[in-house]
């Protein structure tokens, strides 16, 4: 069972969500969250799909992804990583999920507009609008978390 820091534990989700668990010594959680990560990623075409969109064919990304099975991917994929970091914590810190929890609302909401939503003429598509959205949902998260922390302070 390794003991694992925040940033290690945050980097390895972002890998693959699964592995910061294997490493921790969580099992079946870890092969969970693979195994879920390799079934939507399958099922969705997520792969094929950020491939073309760095190619700069987010049109033809949007036309393959199946968004039915896509929308599963950021509660999946942010929860592993919340889940993650909390395995990384010496102690408790409250409301460590926020942020977790908003980016993964507003990336579901981005991954619902992406077939519709054009940014100075340009297409985005299924990868990188919800990557946008992440940074506002990051944002708010943690700005509600500390704004709660500082009120129970006071």
């Amino acid at each position: 069972m390794k003991e694992l820091d925040k940033l290690e534990a945050i980097l390895w989700s972002i890998a693959l969500p699964g592995f910061p668990q294997l490493l921790a010594g969580s099992l079946v959680k870890g092969i969970l969250f693979v195994f879920l990560e390799i079934l939507f990623n399958m099922m969705s075409h997520f792969n094929k799909a950020i491939m073309l969109s760095f190619l700069g064919e987010t049109g033809q990304a949007s036309e393959i992804v199946d968004y039915q099975w896509l929308m599963f991917y950021p509660c999946l994929y942010m929860f592993a990583m919340w889940d993650a970091y909390k395995l990384s914590l010496k102690e408790k810190e409250p409301y460590t999920y926020l942020p977790f929890a908003f980016g993964a609302y507003l990336v579901t909401v981005g991954l619902m507009y992406a077939p519709k939503v054009y940014l100075f003429n340009l297409f985005p598509g299924p990868v990188f609008l919800p990557i946008l959205a992440l940074l506002p949902g990051l944002g708010i998260g943690f700005l509600i978390r500390s704004l709660i922390v500082q009120k129970k302070v006071d």
